[in-house]
């Protein structure tokens, strides 16, 4: 929509009222808007800026009459954000909707029990009560937070995790800072897990503060409130702009976390670093469960790492509950000097520290458990840090350890901020666990889809720009990979990725650097015959998703007699070249990734029938085809018993094949005397050749690539765990081909 320079001029006078967040409210989109609209409105364009809220944090509510369906009369709904939603993306789905004179009533339940308060059995059990408050039989889960917006007696409410708040609420002079920066506007709470008790905390605080325009949650956020959509918001970013403004005063600079003790490396050491070491450390981060990284070098992130009072403040854990169930109560950070120690004693750090790391988490867990506490969860951490290089976060996939980075960075700046004005505390660990292991918290994981099989799973796909490769990358993709599209034309991998991407998205998480910052799919340029091409392609698969689980080879070359000019001796060296050298240094290479893992892996090789059936015309493909069918056998020997190593073998796969241009198609309908005609299509062409084919297998079918991509992901899904060093032929039925 095109603006009037008049709205410009408005936008522009508002904007330059806040440095330190965006204004974007528009008084022409958000008129006219239904209540539900409006808040949607309100929410996403809150939850478009990262420094007013983290992904998936934050939650926001409007209270407006609708006639309800029963009886055709008005009554007062409350629209809140349901769980596990997140502001930025929200849509009429992510709301709940719930009646207030039904929210309200639930106080007598709550009230009536034999004790009350934060943490006591009848709060956990309001929880499952709010259901029977849903209006028009709204299916989206509420969340945690319904009372502390249900219970506030104002129109609309922002809770927000600003990170300039937070250093506010987690200093520990909070309540003093609160008073300094905001004045009577917002009233300071003592920390207090949210929940039903927390909400009658707020109608009290309203009931008894009555111009109080919000208040400060200690180590947790603000919530905020007024009568109208666009004075709330307002208010939500006046309140962000005055804490980040005193910030700012009191910055640091140069002795920001103590100034800094370590140097950064450049970019190029930073990458040899990464790409040696996140193999290995993924494999130690991943026995429990394997978990994909996202790596952050930012300046930012790095001022933190590398100063002095990183190993302090690192070890103090995190204060706002959504960054720690997604961080863990600390992160892992290891001294190494990036100056003078090497590669070598920076794995010996990791696997010391996340072996202790674990033992820390477990004893933690002890200490804190209730009796009806849940299962101890995966004890590795989720963030590391190493100065000189940047922080790595894990996570179950892309989104997930992009959304624990920004949180960790989120983190960072809560301690930047606090230890400018004051100085940073952390939640007490009973609170912290309390929170993590929260019997709602766990109900909330159980709701969770169940994944996708290779939703862990890194899958290098060689040959993906088309034909059987493109194939097989969607199929992996349809059970959750994450998807490396390698091929010697980048513009067709990355044709291929975005095709992905615009299926899958990018994910939630706006964290990463560089290639790191990556959603589920990427392209790759690759030549597979050049064995510093491979390693190349390794490095970056290494460096955006932490390293690698699958790889599927379908990149080949057919050189019919006479093609290209080539002579035969030239012809076979190409064939010899692609299809079997070109194996052996993917195989080799990724067996590198693999063993500093020490994960499970699956290599799939695409070799041909025409390896086991003899005929005239294609010499050199077939023994080239030949020999790969033998290297499958002895790279399943080499590589075992980490890496389960097998051949896809085609047959006449017509349809999307680069091995069929139209001439070889023409020759070979004119060879086998197939009617056609000039003026025919490619696509009319090949379904010829591919029905003439056909007849010629016991099962009268063509063979697409479709059959191959799901011969292909059968061998690596784990179902044939137990099978290597196997030739599966996907072929219609050869007989010629049967194995003697």
């Amino acid at each position: 929509m095109q603006l009037s320079p008049e709205l410009k001029e408005k936008m522009t006078s508002k904007q330059s009222k806040f440095k330190h967040v965006n204004y974007s409210w528009d008084d022409s989109v958000a008129s006219g808007m239904s209540p539900i609209e409006s808040l949607i409105y309100r929410s996403n364009i809150l939850g478009d800026d990262q420094r007013i809220t983290n992904t998936g944090g934050g939650n926001t509510s409007a209270k407006a009459m609708e006639i309800d369906p029963l009886t055709g009369e008005e009554v007062e709904v409350m629209w809140v954000k349901g769980s596990g939603g997140d502001l930025r993306t929200s849509k009429p789905e992510n709301f709940s909707s719930l009646y207030m004179d039904k929210l309200i009533a639930l106080q007598d339940i709550y009230n009536n029990a034999d004790e009350v308060g934060v943490k006591t059995q009848i709060e956990d059990d309001m929880v499952a009560m709010y259901r029977h408050a849903t209006f028009n039989l709204n299916p989206r889960a509420t969340s945690i937070d319904t009372p502390l917006h249900a219970y506030i007696p104002y129109k609309h409410v922002d809770h927000m995790h600003p990170n300039s708040v937070i250093a506010v609420a987690a200093s520990k002079n909070s309540k003093e800072l609160t008073q300094k920066i905001w004045g009577d506007e917002l009233i300071w709470t003592e920390w207090q897990r949210p929940g039903f008790d927390l909400g009658l905390q707020l109608q009290s605080i309203c009931e008894k503060h009555p111009d109080a325009k919000g208040a400060i949650l200690a180590g947790h956020g603000v919530i905020n409130w007024a009568n109208d959509n666009k004075e709330c918001y307002e208010l939500s970013l006046d309140i962000i702009e005055k804490a980040a403004r005193y910030i700012e005063e009191h910055d640091k600079g140069e002795n920001t976390f103590g100034g800094q003790k370590y140097l950064t490396l450049s970019a190029e050491e930073r990458d040899d670093v990464l790409a040696e070491v996140l193999p290995f450390l993924r494999g130690l981060v991943s026995g429990e469960a394997k978990l994909i990284g996202t790596v952050q070098h930012d300046e930012n992130i790095l001022r933190f790492i590398n100063s002095n009072d990183a190993p302090r403040l690192a070890d103090l854990g995190t204060s706002c509950p959504d960054h720690f169930l997604r961080t863990k109560i600390k992160p892992l950070y290891v001294a190494w000097n990036p100056k003078t120690d090497s590669i070598e004693t920076l794995k010996t750090m990791l696997a010391d520290g996340v072996e202790q790391y674990k033992a820390d988490y477990k004893a933690y867990y002890e200490a804190c458990k209730r009796d009806n506490s849940p299962e101890v969860r995966a004890s590795s951490p989720s963030i590391c840090l190493i100065p000189g290089v940047g922080m790595v976060a894990w996570g179950k996939n892309k989104s997930e350890s992009r959304v624990t980075a920004e949180f960790y960075n989120c983190a960072v700046e809560v301690m930047r901020g606090s230890e400018a004005i004051d100085e940073y505390v952390a939640l007490p660990q009973q609170e912290a666990f309390d929170i993590e292991y929260w019997l709602l918290e766990e109900a909330k994981l159980q709701r969770m889809p169940k994944e996708a099989p290779l939703a862990r799973d890194i899958v290098v796909v060689i040959g993906a720009g088309d034909g059987i490769g493109k194939e097989t990358a969607f199929r992996v993709a349809k059970e959750g990979a994450h998807v490396v599209c390698a091929d010697l034309r980048l513009d067709a991998a990355q044709k291929t990725a975005d095709e992905l991407a615009a299926i899958y998205g990018q994910g939630i998480g706006v964290a990463g650097s560089g290639i790191s910052g990556c959603g589920p799919a990427i392209a790759q340029e690759v030549n597979i015959t050049d064995r510093d091409s491979v390693q190349k392609m390794f490095k970056q698969v290494a460096i955006a998703y932490g390293g690698i689980d699958k790889v599927i080879v379908t990149a080949g070359v057919f050189l019919a007699p006479g093609q290209s000019g080539m002579s035969d001796d030239q012809q076979f060296d190409v064939s010899f070249a692609v299809n079997v050298k070109g194996g052996y240094i993917v195989g080799t290479e990724a067996n590198k990734l693999w063993t500093a893992q020490n994960l499970k892996g699956a290599l799939v090789l695409t070799t041909s029938v025409n390896a086991a059936v003899s005929k005239k015309g294609s010499l050199a493909y077939d023994t080239s085809k030949a020999a790969a069918n033998h290297l499958v056998r002895e790279l399943a020997v080499e590589l075992s018993p980490l890496v389960n190593v097998n051949g896809l073998a085609p047959a006449t796969v017509v349809k999307g094949s680069t091995m069929f241009p139209r001439d070889r198609v023409i020759a070979s309908l004119t060879k086998y005397n197939v009617d056609f005609s000039e003026s025919d299509s490619d696509d009319e062409l090949r379904d010829k050749l591919a029905m003439f084919y056909a007849q010629r297998t016991l099962t009268k079918q063509p063979i697409t690539p479709a059959d191959q991509a799901e011969a292909a992901y059968l061998m690596v899904s784990g179902q044939l765990s137990k099978t290597t060093g196997q030739i599966i032929s996907v072929d219609g039925g050869l007989h010629e081909a049967f194995l003697r």
